[in-house]
């Protein structure tokens, strides 16, 4: 079989300059949530035309049409999930749709609940438009991280109006089960709670779990929710700047037509035609960089318990994303810091994730396997 992606060396992604590769100059970049296998071929034929058409104006309504029916299909085909394309809306990203949902649907002297170990930004943001967060810690049980249903009811009781969710799970990797995500949307309901699901990483799910979303598992929950996708993290296109929110309640819908002022055009053109052409014909592609993630997932968890058991591991559910349990080391407070430092792999430290990832590392593996194999190597040279 013909491989449609790319597996470069990293001289050559160095040499591309995303901030992964030059953030931290002469190091792996390990810490930026984007994958270094290229542009499906699809989408760069899109994207080429654009250009040499010169579509690089306002977004018109018959390219919003397109992606709507596209996300809708999408989400059809690899979920079982039925969203009228009536109810897709093209925004920045992610948070983008957080920060407009933040500010329009909830109130702003209320908490927001955030689960953690969490997705850094999920615990700045909403205190940067004046909100406040509980943290609520979750418990590792057989080695899986589980969310906290009695914290997350406890934090409502105490006046959070809002569940910040995300799945798959940024960092833990875990992909949350139909069972576990009704026992959620029951404790949101019993409180009058509104949810924001995450659920950007949902085509990265590998074999023996499926991806449910959150608004698809009860008529509470759809009423509830307002969930954010996109092709960005699948495909690496966050840099044309497309996401989706999917909106499951038509109050919601119009609420966001109403209410969302600019960020509703936040999404540019080139952005909107690459989201589309990814969900419309990028399934191929996407299907040869799942096999790939999910050998490079094992021969990481193989090569630490051969070479640095003392690091904790499971290979993840979902993502493309490590969260190594590095206490035995005893780095410090900055464990990031003292590995970038000693070793050359630039890691996001656990604490940016909340307390609970005191003691951990976040690792991206959506890089060639050579390169994982010099993670590991670097790793186990300086500290097994």
């Amino acid at each position: 079989m013909t491989r449609l992606f790319e597996t470069p060396s990293v001289d050559e992604l160095r040499r591309r300059g995303s901030a992964k590769w030059t953030a931290f100059p002469g190091a792996i970049g390990a810490f930026v949530a984007e994958t270094d296998f290229g542009l499906a071929p699809v989408i760069q034929e899109v994207l080429r035309d654009a250009i040499a058409d010169g579509r690089l104006g306002y977004l018109p309504q018959s390219v919003v049409r397109d992606l709507q029916l596209a996300t809708a299909g999408f989400v059809e085909d690899r979920y079982g999930w039925s969203v009228p394309p009536e109810h897709v809306r093209p925004v920045g990203d992610v948070l983008t749709g957080l920060d407009v949902f933040l500010k329009q649907w909830t109130d702003l002297a209320r908490p927001a609940i955030v689960p953690t170990p969490a997705y850094m930004p999920f615990l700045r943001l909403p205190q940067a438009v004046g909100k406040p967060i509980v943290e609520v810690p979750s418990p590792v049980v057989d080695g899986r991280y589980e969310l906290d249903l009695d914290g997350i009811a406890a934090a409502f009781e105490a006046g959070a109006d809002t569940l910040i969710l995300c799945n798959p799970w940024n960092p833990t990797g875990r992909v949350l089960t139909r069972e576990e995500l009704l026992a959620v949307a029951e404790v949101v309901s019993a409180h009058g709670g509104r949810v924001y699901s995450d659920e950007i990483h949902a085509p990265i799910v590998f074999p023996g779990h499926s991806h449910v979303p959150y608004a698809s598992v009860s008529e509470a929950a759809a009423a509830h929710t307002v969930t954010a996708v996109s092709a960005s993290k699948a495909f690496n296109l966050p840099g044309l700047k497309c996401a989706q929110l999917l909106f499951t309640s038509d109050d919601d819908a119009e609420r966001w037509d109403r209410q969302a002022g600019f960020a509703a055009h936040g999404a540019g053109i080139l952005g909107v035609l690459a989201n589309t052409a990814a969900y419309t014909d990028g399934g191929p592609w996407l299907d040869q960089v799942l096999a790939y993630l999910d050998e490079g997932r094992r021969l990481v968890e193989r090569r630490l318990a051969e070479r640095l058991p003392q690091v904790g591991f499971r290979a993840p559910e979902g993502t493309y994303i490590g969260w190594l349990d590095v206490t035995a080391l005893d780095l410090g407070e900055q464990a990031s810091t003292a590995v970038v430092e000693r070793t050359g792999v630039a890691l996001t430290d656990g604490l940016a994730c909340g307390a609970a990832g005191a003691g951990h590392l976040r690792l991206i593996m959506a890089t060639p396997h050579p390169v994982l194999d010099e993670i590991v190597d670097r790793l186990a040279g300086a500290y097994a």
